[in-house]
């Protein structure tokens, strides 16, 4: 038997239970060895659903009641005694079942695509002969035949391929989104293995780890150890290569592509918090009385909030989110592809954004590299310069030739790169982000071995011994001043072997040593179109946009200047390694806070531009820094005076760093991060707002993103025009349910003063029931919606309207307590305005009362449902056909209900209440009385603030009423 053992954990070597795999389920060890047990392990079913069909209801109920909001609407339906248990139990149900609707048949989508995975035909070879089976039941240790362009259906050991080498060419864009071909390689002793017979006949024993879910990093403990080049993950598909056969070592959930299922945590909008505090306030107030009399008039005053906003709010959000991705501007032709919302929860908070982070190579860039020039031995070529052919030309453009690893579809092209191949690969040190750059080990037809090696600046100087270094630095630092992209090349002659079996890294850096420096290369990578202008849109909005990239300094910088993110009359601020060696961190932290206090009369513009090592240190200070007081304050302190920072040389953790750091600070500011690659997505998740690019580096941004866009150009008008609108909407939206509620339930208040406190209800149950279902609740959802206060040009071209609503202006507690103070007088308008025109003859026939009990509560309903609505209608500033259909829809379907409920319906408390009370005329002018009253106020404090106090919006609101009056400014 051969022993081979693969290891894909994640961190340090830290050892777990191995598991035996036999390939083909050869039997175990003869007798003589040790005890063998049988382990069992998972069929290769996926499972992402979340319900089956017999835990549904049980489970989804659970998970709904336990939702604060639920479980208190639940108390309400269980101890209602005033009124009828249908009252409450009704609007109750239909939450819970809309809500259970709409969770079962998400979950049934899961079903079906765990389904169609699940089912999905695969060809496993038994007994040297080749099956077809379903892929959930694939088992560890069966032998697979995967073909060309098929998707492997679980965790497998390559064991040998069509291609004589042994390898095979695998794309993992479902993975990690790199869409370009990676070569893998059989195990060295099966790759001779080529048809099911001989596959077949492999008797061997793989040992490998529990499953662990790092895709990449693998160390080899073992006698034959096996790699992550040997191992082929679920969901990666077959390119290039006719057919392979694999081992199946990890199934089901155990694969590596369903541990690193990640459930992203929720998000919460800063607007539900205030909103849940906004609630409070109601729910503290009614544990004044005892408890028995607590629970009854809190049944009785319940509507104040009222189940339905919830699922008004819920409805704005999901329905919103569809006018995002039905923008006709945020559509891009090119790629195809229109905004995408992942998480509508986040809509008004793309209205609240103070920090922006984002990305540079393929966000405000277009990763698009075009090659500019090259430095070779000190001298510049252009692209239109002929090289002369020297030595040192010839051995710089054999270096790109040879130095880079790359597939290739069209035959013909891999035909004329084989016809003209004159140098043996003996070994490839693949690139990763810590070393930074990658080499070849080639023999030439001489017999002499090369090292042909490329990467940034930083890590290829260090390791040069001859060559015109200082020539070729002076033209990198000089290119990346230019905002262009370099790359240094290198190379070493007669190369010994002799240390390949050490540990990879160790032989990689002993490898890569006394280097001779060819020269440098500089390509371009432009800025996307719209970039600059949207970055300028933001700093006029009031946002701080920070850049964060990996890239150097000076070609950061320089594209920061390109997109307007520096402008001229910034003062650029530096906190680098360069400065930190020259004094220490503590003194330079100090330096620049005193500069920024110093200048921030004469220079309200700063930039700070800070690299990765010197942030470590100020997130993280050593021992001997720890008498210096806190860097971070210091820090954050520089950067609130920054309108924009460039954090350079930055690692992926480091991006998340920054603005967990930022959002932790005492002023707790909205962010939001953008970028389009893998390395991107740890700031996407950490940000309040995370948006992914669907860029060229793969889709794995976009997909953990809350909101996904094509370009970074679409931001623009994802801030400051749909930002804009929902938080508006949002804010008038809750504002005006509580208003309403305030009007609906106070009124009931001031009823028990004349009823004996006997918690008599002053309104019918089926208006306590239909008023925030019916009667009220369309009219602000579709305003909610659809409402445009301001033009969607107007906001594009005048971003500076972006700060009339920073700092959540619209939902502070002044704002909160002027509106319940417009419904207390609006609800005292309209209870003693009944009650005193009630106690006036003119309701009186012959000296008797000609109305009741009910009629008055009708009159004042009837009052507040119209006091309510013409109080939307005149907030409203965009007006369709749709509006008016909504509105005056809900008025005609009020009075209708109003007439056809007593006398058709035969509910005899109501029988003919509502015609009686139309039928009188004193009542039709207290309606409009009432009515009027009740709006006065609202419409005179507008007109005084728009008149004494206008705002930027509202002043913009007034000349396009007014359009032939000149605009200043």
């Amino acid at each position: 038997n051969s022993l081979f053992g693969i290891d894909c954990c994640a961190g340090e070597e830290d050892w777990v239970d191995n598991r035996t795999v036999y390939i083909g389920h050869k039997e175990p060890p003869p007798p003589g060895a040790e005890a063998y047990i049988p382990q069992r392990y998972p069929d290769n079913r996926i499972v992402s659903s979340k319900y089956t069909f017999w835990n549904f209801v049980p489970k989804n109920l659970f998970e709904q009641f336990r939702r604060i909001a639920n479980f208190y609407f639940l108390i309400i339906f269980l101890v209602q005694t005033p009124t009828s248990p249908i009252t409450s139990g009704l609007p109750l149900f239909f939450v819970i079942t809309v809500t259970a609707i709409k969770q079962g048949y998400e979950d049934w989508l899961r079903h079906k695509a765990d389904n169609s995975v699940n089912q999905c035909p695969v060809h496993e070879v038994q007994h040297g002969k080749v099956v077809r089976k379903q892929s959930r039941k694939i088992r560890v240790g069966d032998v697979m035949l995967i073909k060309e362009n098929e998707t492997f259906p679980c965790d497998l050991i390559l064991l040998s391929s069509s291609r004589d080498d042994g390898t095979c060419f695998v794309t993992t864009a479902s993975l990690d989104g790199e869409s370009s071909h990676k070569t893998y390689y059989a195990v060295q002793d099966t790759k001779a293995y080529t048809t099911e017979e001989e596959v077949d006949s492999i008797k061997a024993t793989i040992e490998c780890e529990q499953p662990q879910p790092d895709l990449y990093k693998s160390v080899q403990p073992l006698c034959l150890p096996l790699g992550s080049e040997n191992l082929l993950l679920r969901g990666a598909t077959l390119k290039n290569t006719a057919y392979i056969y694999a081992v199946a070592i990890y199934t089901g959930m155990e694969t590596k592509m369903a541990l690193n299922y990640q459930t992203k945590t929720q998000k919460r909008s800063a607007r539900d918090t205030i909103w849940f505090k906004s609630t409070h306030v109601f729910l503290y107030r009614r544990v004044i009385r005892a408890f028995t009399d607590f629970l009854a008039y809190m049944v009785l005053f319940n509507y104040i909030i009222p189940v339905s906003m919830y699922v008004t709010v819920e409805m704005q959000k999901f329905l919103g989110s569809y006018f995002i991705m039905w923008d006709d501007d945020m559509y891009d032709k090119e790629l195809g592809e229109s905004a995408v919302v992942n998480t509508s929860d986040l809509n008004e908070e793309l209205g609240q954004v103070e920090y922006v982070f984002t990305d540079k190579t393929g966000t405000l860039t277009e990763n698009n590299m075009e090659f500019i020039e090259c430095c070779v031995d000190g001298h510049v070529y252009v692209p239109q310069a002929i090289c002369n052919g020297q030595e040192s030309e010839e051995l710089f453009f054999r270096a790109l030739c040879l130095c880079h690893t790359v597939q290739v579809k069209e035959e013909e092209t891999v035909a004329l790169v084989e016809g003209m191949k004159r140098f043996e690969l003996l070994e490839v040190l693949t690139f990763d982000s810590v070393r930074r750059r990658m080499s070849v080990i080639v023999r030439a037809s001489t017999g002499e071995v090369y090292l042909f090696c490329k990467g940034a600046d930083s890590s290829i100087f260090p390791r040069v011994v001859s060559g015109k270094v200082e020539e070729v630095k002076d033209r990198v630092e000089h290119n990346a001043v230019e905002g262009l992209r370099t790359l240094c090349v290198a190379y070493r002659a007669r190369l010994a072997l002799h240390d390949r079996d050490r540990r990879l890294a160790e032989a990689y850096d002993q490898i890569e040593t006394q280097l001779v420096l060819l020269g440098a290369t500089a390509v371009e990578d432009r800025l996307q179109e719209e970039a600059a202008d949207t970055v300028e849109s933001l700093h006029q909005a009031g946002m701080k946009v920070w850049v964060l990239t990996g890239d150097k300094m000076e070609t950061a910088a320089a594209t920061c200047y390109a997109s307007k993110l520096f402008r001229r009359g910034t003062r650029v601020l530096e906190l680098t390694t360069k400065r930190t060696e020259e004094q220490s961190l503590h003194d330079a932290l100090f330096d620049l806070s005193r500069t920024v206090l110093r200048l921030s009369g004469e220079c309200s513009d700063f930039g700070l531009i800070i690299d990765g090592a010197t942030l470590s240190a100020v997130l993280q200070p050593g021992p001997e820094a720890s008498s210096a007081g806190d860097y971070k304050e210091i820090f954050l302190e520089i950067c609130r005076n920054c309108s924009a920072v460039l954090c350079c040389r930055m690692a992926p953790l480091q991006k998340a760093q920054i603005v967990k750091l930022i959002k932790a600070s005492k002023e707790h500011p909205i962010t939001l991060a953008i970028g389009d690659g893998a390395n991107d997505v740890s700031m996407i998740l950490e940000a309040h707002v995370g948006i992914g690019i669907m860029g060229k580096e793969g889709r794995q941004a976009a997909r953990n993103s809350d909101y996904a866009i094509p370009k970074f150009k679409h931001l623009k008008k994802m801030l400051l025009v749909h930002g804009h609108y929902y938080y508006i909407r949002i804010s008038e939206l809750v504002q005006y349910f509580f208003y309403k509620n305030v009007c609906f339930i106070f009124p009931q208040f001031l009823y028990q003063f004349f009823c004996g406190f006997s918690q008599q209800p002053l309104y019918d149950t089926a208006y306590l029931t239909l008023y925030n279902i019916s009667f009220t609740s369309l009219p602000i959802l579709l305003y909610s919606l659809m409402e445009q206060h301001i033009n969607i040009d107007i906001l594009r071209k005048d971003p500076t309207l972006y700060r009339d609503i920073s700092k959540n202006c619209l939902l502070r507690w002044p704002i909160f307590i002027y509106w319940t103070i417009l419904g207390v007088y609006d609800a005292m308008v309209m209870f003693f305005g009944a009650y005193f025109l009630f106690d006036n003859t003119t309701f009186t026939s012959n000296g008797q009362v000609m109305f009741g009990n009910w009629t008055f509560g009708t009159l004042v309903f009837t009052v507040l449902v119209f006091t309510v609505t013409f109080k939307l209608v005149l907030d409203t500033h965009y007006w369709t056909w749709i509006n008016h259909f909504v509105i005056w829809g809900s008025l005609i379907f009020f009075v209708v209900f109003s007439l056809l409920w007593g006398p058709f319906l035969n509910y005899q408390r109501m029988y003919y209440v509502f015609m009686q009370m139309l039928s009188s005329g004193p009542a039709w002018l207290s309606i409009i009385l009432l009515i009027t009253a009740g709006l006065l106020p609202d419409v005179v404090k507008k007109v005084i603030c728009r008149a004494l106090w206008p705002t930027t919006t509202e002043r913009i609101q007034c000349l396009i009423t007014v359009p032939n009056k000149p605009v200043k400014g």
